[in-house]
């Protein structure tokens, strides 16, 4: 047999079947205490938090532990999946996790060869423009004259 209990309003515990008082204030909303003593602390704007036997003080002040490591906490197990990365595929993937170490470095090291080759080319390149550009300007003077002020009563 399954009895409908109901909870107090001011110690959260249990109200079975007969028992309790039910309040009703004037703009129609309902209290149900579970006893005069839940009711009277009620009346007088006492807070369930601040009184050691009802249910938000053993919460919030963290008693009743056993009854939360009793719960058994299920962890989901990642599963990894293996997809393929944009650009390169799950053969290409596959065989670089493959690959030893050793050789992973090496082919590493001559890709930055390879960049730092390629920087150090444009480098020579940008020197060797900006050597021909000296060259044709060096028959040119240039003048580093100022650029002359308007006389002072003239308008521009």
């Amino acid at each position: 047999m399954v009895l409908k209990t109901a909870t107090c309003r001011f110690s959260g515990l249990r109200i079975y079947p007969g028992r309790g008082i039910l309040y009703v204030r004037v703009d129609g909303q309902q209290y149900l205490f579970l006893n005069q003593k839940c009711k009277s602390l009620f009346a007088q704007r006492k807070r369930p938090a601040k009184i050691a036997w009802t249910v938000t003080y053993r919460k919030q002040h963290k008693k009743d532990q056993e009854t939360q490591i009793a719960r058994k906490k299920r962890r989901t197990t990642a599963r990894t999946q293996t997809r393929s990365i944009a650009g390169a595929s799950m053969e290409v993937i596959a065989k670089k996790r493959a690959e030893k170490p050793e050789v992973r470095k090496a082919s590493r090291e001559a890709a930055l060869r390879e960049v730092k080759e390629r920087l150090k080319k444009s480098k020579q390149d940008k020197a060797a423009l900006k050597a021909a550009d000296a060259k044709k300007g060096a028959g040119k003077a240039a003048k580093n004259v100022p650029a002359r002020a308007p006389a002072k009563g003239a308008r521009r």
